[in-house]
């Protein structure tokens, strides 16, 4: 594939995603307000955290290698985001442990599951093709397929017990795997930093 056949292909495979995350937040967002989940809640934030990625990544893809070794630490701070929101939320629901709704729960975030399995797969081909944009967009992808699989085992396991818990342990979870994606994106924009800037 020919650099310029390489790059029209990213930037629709970006754009995609970008609106395949855009599209599930809303459908998430509001299942996660109607049942007071914590996990569903940072998983909406996510795909909308996602939606941005990837768009700001569409953006950036024609600037200069430094410029987008700057956009890397912005994304490493966005990537923060949904974290510092669901920290938030779980907060209320350690105060009143009320349980979500298994059925929707369990629903929603195989709904999810299927969004993101496809995004991830969409962008592993171009994961290592512009530094830490493209990783920053493959690895919040992957990273919510595995937290969208906890999502369904929490529903599962909330139906069998009628506890809060699993859906709190879940959303804590996904804020720190949040977390730890960004911080693996702040070392490859830095490092990308450095070079562009020697």
């Amino acid at each position: 594939m020919s650099p310029d056949a390489s790059e029209q292909g990213l930037r629709r495979i970006v754009a995609i995603v970008a609106v395949l995350n855009l599209g599930y937040f809303g459908v998430e967002f509001a299942v996660a307000l109607a049942i007071g989940s914590v996990s569903l809640f940072a998983d909406s934030i996510d795909f909308l955290e996602d939606a941005s990625v990837n768009l700001l990544i569409l953006l950036a893809l024609g600037f200069t290698p430094l410029m987008r070794a700057r956009v890397g630490m912005v994304l490493a701070g966005i990537l923060l985001i949904p974290s510092l929101a669901t920290l938030w939320t779980a907060w209320d629901k350690f105060m009143e442990p009320v349980p979500p709704a298994p059925l929707p729960l369990t629903l929603a975030g195989a709904g999810a599951l299927a969004v993101n399995a496809t995004c991830a797969l969409l962008l592993t081909h171009y994961r290592h093709h512009r530094g830490s944009l493209t990783r920053a967009a493959f690895l919040s992808a992957r990273n919510d397929v595995i937290a969208n699989i906890a999502i369904v085992a929490a529903g599962l396991v909330t139906a069998a017990t009628l506890s809060a818990w699993p859906d709190l342990i879940v959303g804590l979870a996904i804020a720190a795997m949040n977390a730890d994606a960004a911080l693996e994106v702040w070392e490859a924009a830095r490092d990308e930093h450095k070079e562009a800037s020697a």
